[in-house]
Parts: C-alpha cells; structure tokens; sequence
C-alpha cells in the first residue's frame, strides 16, 4: 500500500505460499471522506502484520462529481470544520479545523489517483495518502488542479505533472469510470445487509472505507469504518496458518518499514497489544519523541499532530541494509 513491505517478509511468504500471496485485498475509499482517511491505522496494521502476503487493491468511489447541492443545501465552511474535530477526537488522525473556502468534489482528485495507477501501477496509493493527509491537513481543495500539482509535487517519486496532466486522458476517465461502476455494485452484500452501503447518488455503492477479503473463492466483506480486530478477524478465518508479526516495543522498525511515514495515530495502533488493542496515543508520542531526541526520527508537523519519519541523516543506512537484506 503507501510503502513497500520489508523484504524478509516478501520472502517468508513466497516460501509458504506457491503465488506468494494469500489474500487479496480490495479497498474501495475516496481522498474526500474523513471515515477512510480515519481507518488509516487499521490498515498500517494490515500491512505490518501479513506483509505482502496481502495482496492491496484501490477502487475509488468518486463520492463527488461536483458541489451543486451542498450549496443548495446551504454549506456552511465554519460547521464543516467543526466536524473534523469530531473524528481527531474520536480516532486520532491528523485533521485540521481551519474553515476551507468553499466545498469541493473529489472527482478530480479520483481521477488523479487513477492517472498515477496508469502510468505507474502501485503509486496509487502515494497519491492517495498524499491528497487525504493534504485535504484533511491543509487549505487543499480536491478539485483545483493546480493545488493537486503542488501536492504531488511535493513527492520525489511521482512525476506531479504527468499525473495532473493525465487526468482528463480517455484512458484514464475510462478506468476511473470502471473504478465508479465497481464501488456502486454493493447491492444484496454483506456490507448492504449491515447498513453500511449507501445509495446518496441512485444505486448502492461501497462507502468509504469498504473492505473485501478474498482467498480461494471463499469472500469477507467489511463495510464502511471498522475497528482493526474485525480486520485482523476476516484474515485469520480466510487464512489461518498465516504468519502474523507481532507489535514492536517501539517505533524505530515501523519509521523502518513504512518510510512514507505514519501519523501519531498510526504508530499507537501499530504497538497496541492484548486482547482489546488499544492505542496510547500519548505512549505513542512519547516514545516517537524520544526517537527525535536521540537523532532518529523527524517530526512534520501536520493538523493537529504530526507525521514521523526516520531522520535524513539515517535514511541512506536503513536503505543500504534493506537492500542487502
């Protein structure tokens, strides 16, 4: 997903299993909806636990084409700022409170993420986590090219132009309308039965973040937000002879791992353990502070919060290593 897995655990699972993959994976999510980008942690969790034997696929929804009945509606920037103070309250994600200065659709910001996947399939999800942080952190708006320029930019690996530029492409509106058609098939699932389906624009579509686990012909549905053990309990019943690491006693092999970095949220959710896993943010923060003070990690501040990511000064040797791992 946003980073790639560490290579013993590539390896481990292309020992046990013929395919090297024991799960695939289907995330239907949008950069627009605070329930996905809140659901972060739980798939940080994923990916540290089962590696690549998880095979991740992204299928944007496109929540918005445009903002006409918002305004219709009577949006109000100060009220929808408010919100975001609900979800960092309740999840701990990085969200911002300033007021935005007027609503935006996703469509744009979909297609952008589709574009990455056609010219570089796997930097979908860079896209992705990039313009959730920026549009929950900053004055982003999803719908301003020029603004989702300056935020891909901001990411060495990906060609922002080519990405923006390829947004109206036909190939690219061709695979984002597929991707559309996909997360509006959730009538008569699981998902639908539990009521976490919605039909806000005509059929019933996947809501953000809708998750299906498939092995074997054998399918697990999980709609909508979903705390991270109902997650973990779909692999562990598709799969129950897979490997699973175990939460680390600090963060310095997560900044390792995930190199893209993790939100203060992320890393509590990561080292929580027992039977109800629950996160210490403040732990969490503590121990990712120490990090700092010894010369080992960086903290950028984002929202409320931050992201952490291994110090510049350690980055090359973290590289060299994994490579001759």
């Amino acid at each position: 997903m946003v980073t790639a897995v560490a290579a013993s655990r590539r390896r481990t699972a292309t020992r046990l299993y013929d395919d090297g993959v024991v799960i695939r994976v289907t995330l239907f999510n949008d950069p627009a909806c605070p329930w996905g980008y809140s659901a972060s942690p739980q798939f940080r969790v994923l990916e540290w636990r089962y590696g690549s034997a998880l095979e991740w696929r992204l299928v944007v929804i496109g929540l918005r084409e445009g903002v006409g009945d918002l305004v219709a509606r009577g949006w109000d920037a100060a009220a929808s700022a408010a919100r975001s103070s609900v979800f960092r309250r309740r999840y701990g994600m990085p969200f911002s409170t300033a007021p935005k200065p007027r609503p935006a659709a996703s469509g744009r910001a979909c297609r952008a993420i589709v574009s990455a996947r056609v010219i570089d399939p796997g930097s979908e999800w860079t896209v992705m986590r990039a313009l959730q942080l920026a549009n929950f952190t900053t004055p982003l708006l999803l719908d301003d090219d020029e603004q989702l320029r300056d935020v891909l930019r901001q990411l060495p690996s990906l060609d922002a132009d080519a990405i923006v530029d390829g947004i109206d492409d036909p190939v690219v509106e061709s695979a984002y309308q597929r991707d559309r058609a996909e997360a509006r098939s959730a009538a008569g699932t699981p998902i639908e039965l539990q009521g976490k389906a919605a039909s806000s624009d005509g059929l019933v579509r996947f809501t953000a973040p809708s998750v299906i686990f498939e092995r074997d012909g054998r399918r697990l549905d999980a709609g909508g937000w979903q705390p991270s053990l109902a997650y973990d309990t779909c692999v562990a019943n598709l799969e129950p002879t897979l490997e699973r690491r175990t939460a680390p006693e600090t963060p310095l092999p997560l900044l390792q791992t995930f190199p893209g970095g993790l939100a203060t949220a992320e890393v509590a959710m990561l080292m929580a353990s027992g039977p109800d896993e629950i996160p210490d943010l403040e732990a969490a923060e503590t121990a990712l502070v120490r990090l700092a003070g010894q010369g080992l990690a960086a903290r950028q501040p984002a929202g409320h919060d931050a992201v952490w990511r291994l110090a510049p000064a350690i980055q090359p040797a973290v590289e060299a290593a994994s490579a001759r791992a």
